[in-house]
């Protein structure tokens, strides 16, 4: 059976001069010059016919009012010429496909000014010593390239990882008994989890102040406490729902050939949901790693450096950035929180990225040995050769 990319018959065959049949065929994945031609023309109509009609008729236009009369004119005409050529089942295709696209697009649109913005605002106070020196010795009338923010740097990778390494395993837990055991307590548990993704993060953080901080003084694991608590629940519901995608085949099969219920969902179940269980914890960690309100009542802040999260008062980076922002409107300050929201950036898209390459590394390690065990011969238990 041929797949959803494959070659379809579009057209009934018909007789060439020597009696054959020919059949027309189309591709669905894909756009040849004559598709990109009739994606211009139409977008080039549909914009005329709305600035015609907005200027001609009503005599007065803005870019606004064009475009977005254009917009539907434009889904319109494309219809309309894909059915002419192609008929009216690939016509639909092509105008969903359009619909798709122009969404990603006005969702990357906006992100990539906000990121070009951050690049250029952040370059200006950035230096080579921003990484390796604190704020000890900077004052307000410093210029905006005098200190670094590296105890801050170093209190925010420390408190995400304590963070992680709190939250991740009990998110997974949760996530585990939810979806494969269940019991009485599923509906509460669940009902619980999904009460907790709407908790503003401040109240966590009034939370490990009042039971944490006042009894042993603020420090990054007073802060790792308060962020694991916003992560918690992200990294549960959409484990569960990463768990809930892998096949009831799978635990079938492994049940019938003699696993225990454990064994099968750890040997079956979360390998199989392995990219899906790293995306919780990417969706996490971007909850948490840019809270400031959680560590101001937990970390308090630290113009020097303190390495050690459970003992004293750390910095962290967004904390770092709202105290510059706090201090003064002087540009000087104003460049150094622009580099340290640069920084954070840059420490959250390396996160990201080296969990994606773990993820994709140990993929291709799994795959790997079920090819070598797939190949190697079984030799037989007993008997002589003959």
């Amino acid at each position: 059976m041929a797949g959803i990319g494959a070659e379809i018959v579009a057209a009934p065959p018909r007789r060439r001069d020597g009696g054959e049949q020919e059949q027309q065929r189309r591709r669905l994945s894909g756009l040849g010059e004559r598709d990109l031609a009739a994606l211009a023309l139409s977008a080039v109509s549909a914009f005329a016919i709305a600035w015609l009609f907005l200027t001609v008729v009503l005599g007065n236009s803005s870019w606004v009012e064009t475009a977005i009369l254009t917009y539907p004119l434009f889904l319109a005409t494309y219809w309309f010429v894909s059915r002419e050529m192609d008929g009216p089942l690939l016509a639909g295709d092509r105008v969903m496909a359009a619909l798709v696209a122009s969404a990603a697009i006005a969702m990357a649109v906006p992100l990539l000014l906000i990121m070009t913005y951050l690049v250029y605002k952040g370059l200006a106070g950035l230096t080579p010593h921003f990484f390796t020196q604190t704020q000890q010795y900077v004052g307000p009338l410093s210029p905006a390239t005098a200190g670094g923010a590296s105890q801050a740097i170093v209190g925010t990778l420390e408190m995400v990882g304590l963070a992680v390494v709190m939250s991740v395993p009990l998110g997974f837990i949760c996530a585990v008994f939810l979806n494969e055991i269940g019991g009485p307590l599923r509906r509460p548990v669940r009902i619980f989890v999904d009460a907790m993704s709407g908790v503003p993060t401040i109240l966590a953080g009034l939370f490990i102040y009042a039971v944490w901080v006042i009894n042993f003084g603020f420090s990054g694991f007073a802060a790792a406490l308060a962020i694991s608590i916003s992560m918690l629940p992200i990294v549960t519901r959409t484990s569960e729902e990463m768990l809930r995608l892998v096949p009831q085949g799978l635990r079938e099969a492994s049940l019938a050939m003699g696993a225990s219920e454990w064994r099968t969902t750890w040997n079956v179940v979360m390998p199989t949901a392995r990219s899906g269980l790293i995306t919780a914890i990417i969706l996490g960690v971007a909850r948490a790693v840019g809270e400031t309100a959680p560590l101001i009542m937990t970390a308090f802040g630290n113009t020097l450096m303190n390495a050690n999260p459970f003992s004293g008062a750390q910095a962290g980076l967004p904390l770092y950035i709202y105290s510059q922002i706090r201090e003064s409107s002087a540009a000087n300050i104003q460049d150094r929180a622009w580099a340290g929201a640069l920084v954070l950036m840059l420490v959250v898209l390396g996160l990201f990225a080296t969990a994606r390459l773990t993820s994709r590394l140990s993929g291709r390690a799994a795959y790997a040995r079920a090819a070598e065990a797939a190949v190697t011969p079984t030799m037989p238990s007993g008997g002589n050769d003959e």
